[in-house]
């Protein structure tokens, strides 16, 4: 056996309208195709491939610590996407890996999940 690909990330919400709506404003992901389930959801693609599904919850956990820091995604046009940002009222914070040649743009959805964009220097 041999690891191919990262799929997806799969977040809890009881916010599901809202967080489809910035995922598809923000970062430009559609919604799409998604199994019948029998618990509320969506999933957001990227291009053809389904990267983050949403699970809809009736409240979430009074204390709940994340076992995920951030999840991250590559993407390229950092200046336009700084000016989508701040046309959007998204804050973000800028970190440089030198080592590596990449600029993160940190950012967080409604629900408070941590995602960078990695932009190639």
């Amino acid at each position: 056996m041999r690891l191919l690909a990262f799929d997806h990330v799969n977040v809890r919400t009881a916010n599901l309208a809202a967080m489809v709506e910035w995922y598809e404003r923000v970062l430009g992901m559609k919604p799409g195709k998604r199994p019948n389930f029998d618990f509320p959801g969506a999933w957001l693609y990227l291009g053809d491939q389904a990267l983050v599904h949403l699970v809809g919850v009736g409240r979430e956990p009074a204390s709940v610590e994340p076992k995920i820091e951030h999840f991250a995604i590559r993407a390229n046009g950092l200046d336009e996407f700084l000016e989508h940002l701040k046309s959007e009222g998204v804050a973000a914070r800028l970190a440089e890996i030198r080592d590596f040649g990449i600029t993160q743009v940190n950012i967080h959805d409604p629900d408070g999940n941590h995602i960078h964009i990695d932009f190639q220097d």
